[in-house]
This record gives C-alpha cells, structure tokens and sequence, in this order.
C-alpha cells in the first residue's frame, strides 16, 4: 500500500543511535519517499543515518539538538525549514534515562532529567513546530510513549505516561487545524536505553513474550510510518501500543 508519503519532509528526533527506534524510523520514512531531518544530541551519529537516508536516495539534514533546551530545538526547526521550506511530519523519538537505579536511591536531579528529555522534551519540539504545520493547515505528528512500567527507572516511565495524555488533549486542540497527533509505545527491544539492563531481566522479558523475543526497529518503523502517513486520516489521539504479552 502506497502511504502517500513521496516528497514529504520528516524530522525524527533520537535518531542518531545506530541500534535506536530512531534510526529505524528514518530509513523506514526514507524509503517510503520522504526527506528526512535526523537529529539527536549525538552529531556524529546522526551524520552516519543521515548518509543512510541519503544512500537510499532522498535528501538528509543531520542536526544536533538537546530536547531540553528550547533554544536548541528552535534553532533545530529554523534549520530544517530553511534547508526543506517545511516539516510535514515530527516524530517525537527522543528519549533517555539518567541511569538505571531504585525509585528510592533516584535524586530530584534524577527526575528532573528523565522528565526533562522524555515528558517535556517532546513538548518543546511540538511548541516549535507546530505553528509552521497549522500555518500551512497539515501536519502528522507521532509522539512515542513506553510500553510498560520497567522497574529502576519508574520516572522515565512515569514520563512516557504523561506523553499519552499529552498526545490526546494536543491532539484534540490542533485536529481542527489539519494536524493529526497520534502516540506509539514501542515493545521492550535491546536498543539504547535497554541494552545496560542486565541479561537475565532480558531473557525474563523474551520469556514473557508470546513471541519470545524482544522487540525491534523493524517492528516500530512500519506502524510510525502508517501513523505519519496521510493514510492516517481517521484516528486522532491514539495510542497504539506495540505489546506481545
């Protein structure tokens, strides 16, 4: 099925990991025909998917941006419009956690972290570009929630729960406007944030798994892909939730 994605520009941000949900998102957005700006607080890897893009034959801009900082993420959307004219698509990717480490031993510092990049990180960069897809009357926006509570880092999924009801009240504000906002909550997959966990909790989740295995890029990219799509033209503050348990 055609998505009606050719010559659409996408900026995902935490897409520079080369084992991320981000990068997937990408190439997966490239290779359904969009231009792509790649941004993350590593440059050096948002340079290695920017040449993936590229190598699969649409235009690339590798950005560095730190989602908790406005300025920097202003400075990120001046940029891709400037080099593409517009973003119709943001996939709201980024995400980390300070460490891995019991509710009870986390400091306020802690918190402020794992909420600043994955709560209100997500926050700013919709601040920044929405008012460029609601002056043009079109935009999709993805934002990306947590699949389930993971113990020693409770606040990190304490703000993937608070994307979701982000996603629903933003998304009734700007429907309206032609902006259509929808969530996706990946499936625990060995990816940037998880690869520290130690290995038997690894196994125990593979265990839980109907499919015994941990999810991956290839499993969230295509769903993203759909919810960015004009295909997407009938669901509106949706989660959809990536889960074999």
């Amino acid at each position: 099925m055609d998505l009606l994605l050719k010559d659409k520009v996408a900026l995902v941000t935490g897409a520079g990991s080369q084992i991320g949900y981000g990068r997937g998102i990408a190439l997966t957005l490239a290779e359904e025909g969009c231009d792509v700006v790649v941004a993350d607080i590593d440059l050096a890897g948002a340079k290695k998917t920017a040449a993936d893009v590229e190598s699969r034959g649409r235009k690339a801009l590798a950005v560095k941006v730190d989602v908790t900082k406005q300025a920097e993420v202003d400075a990120m959307v001046k940029k891709a419009i400037e080099k593409f004219g517009r973003i119709d698509v943001l996939v709201n990717n980024a995400g980390s956690s300070s460490q891995l480490r019991p509710f009870l031993e986390m400091t306020e510092e802690d918190w402020d972290y794992d909420i600043g990049v994955n709560l209100l990180g997500q926050m700013r960069v919709a601040r920044a570009v929405l008012p460029h897809m609601v002056k043009r009357g079109y935009g999709r926006i993805v934002n990306t929630s947590g699949g389930q509570g993971i113990p020693n880092i409770s606040i990190y999924g304490a703000a993937k729960a608070g994307v979701v009801m982000f996603t629903q009240a933003l998304a009734r504000e700007v429907a309206s406007k032609g902006v259509v906002v929808n969530a996706v909550g990946p499936g625990l997959g060995r990816t940037g944030l998880v690869y520290r966990a130690p290995e038997a909790f690894l196994e125990g989740e593979r265990q839980k798994s109907q499919l015994k295995r941990l999810c991956t890029p290839d499993d969230v990219a295509p769903v993203v892909a759909f919810l960015a799509s004009e295909r997407c033209s009938y669901m509106v503050g949706q989660l959809i939730q990536l889960s074999t348990y």
